[in-house]
């Protein structure tokens, strides 16, 4: 199999490693909009001027919950004290938005609600559950909990205020993993990048770069993983078929692929095809629109 000079379908880029670093060391001095917890509040009134930041894409970061409810309705005030005082608890693992009926109609006409008060959970900029009227406190904690377990471990996370670390010279075993993956030898370039991360577990390009050489070398000396996933429906087939969908550019086709093949598993085969679905999202930046469209579908179904 001959190694590409770039990997194709918008996943990392081996060769620009460098560039990338000597990026992201500049921007690290300059502030980040919305990129930080400084500022972030766990519980805010939502209005047409921070819609877009704080619920759209503050939803790629961590599942947000928007109740949109009403001062003439006990059940929406009851629901506003409990949210706010969950959301307080909730460490910025999900984030609540009171929509206040009234005073901004034309935001609650967003969510198309027919009835007041309405909890809508969204994640990945979609709406992804919902209920309508009041509930118990322990059953509010009980759903948060779901949420913030099924939903919130799939998306990126809010980056702490004071996490701001210089990111290093680029190491210089990187040559050493690239020579050895442009000679086709795809276990020595696997064993320098571990070398690395097992020095800097944080460094998010190595393990890409890992990532994707794992890949090329499942699908090395397979001759046509995606028409055998046709005729074998096994989730070991339809594994190798997601992979070659990757390297062939279209990531989104490997997801829906694996996604679906979970939905008729169970046990050990599901997880597997989770865990597999999980390292292929990790080869993409985390807000690429396949992969929160993916993310989204995932939640899904598992929700």
């Amino acid at each position: 199999m001959t190694i590409p000079n770039r990997f194709v379908g918008g996943a990392l880029d081996l060769g620009e490693l460098k560039a990338r670093n000597d990026a992201r060391a500049k921007a690290a001095s300059a502030p980040q909009p919305g990129g930080s917890s400084a500022g972030v509040q766990p519980f805010f009134q939502v209005t047409e001027a921070n819609f877009e930041e704080d619920v759209a894409r503050r939803s790629a970061q961590v599942p947000v919950v928007v109740l949109v409810g009403t001062a003439r309705s006990p059940q929406s005030e009851q629901l506003k004290a409990d949210f706010a005082e969950l959301a307080a608890a909730g460490g910025l693992k999900f984030v609540v938005g009171y929509v206040d009926a009234d005073a901004t109609p034309q935001v609650a006409q967003v969510f198309g609600v027919q009835n007041l008060p309405t909890v809508i959970a969204l994640a990945a900029g979609k709406p992804i559950t919902h209920f309508e009227g009041g509930q118990p406190r322990e059953s509010l904690e009980q759903w948060v909990a779901a949420l913030v377990q099924q939903v919130g471990a799939q998306l990126s996370g809010i980056p702490d205020a004071g996490d701001t670390p210089q990111e290093p010279e680029l190491d210089p075993r990187v040559t050493q993993a690239e020579d050895a993956l442009n000679a086709g030898d795809f276990d020595a370039a696997i064993a320098v990048y571990d070398s690395i991360l097992a020095d800097d577990p944080k460094a998010t390009d190595i393990k890409q770069a890992r990532d994707t050489t794992k890949l090329l070398k499942r699908i090395s000396g397979v001759e046509d993983p995606i028409a055998e996933a046709e005729t074998d429906p096994s989730p070991a087939a339809q594994m190798h078929a997601a992979d070659a969908e990757v390297v062939a550019g279209v990531p989104e086709k490997a997801f829906d692929r694996l996604i679906n093949t979970m939905k008729v598993t169970a046990g050990d085969e599901k997880a597997a095809l989770r865990d597999r679905l999980l390292e292929l999202f990790g080869l993409f930046d985390a807000g690429d629109p396949r992969v929160l469209a993916a993310r989204t579908k995932l939640a899904s179904a598992l929700y």
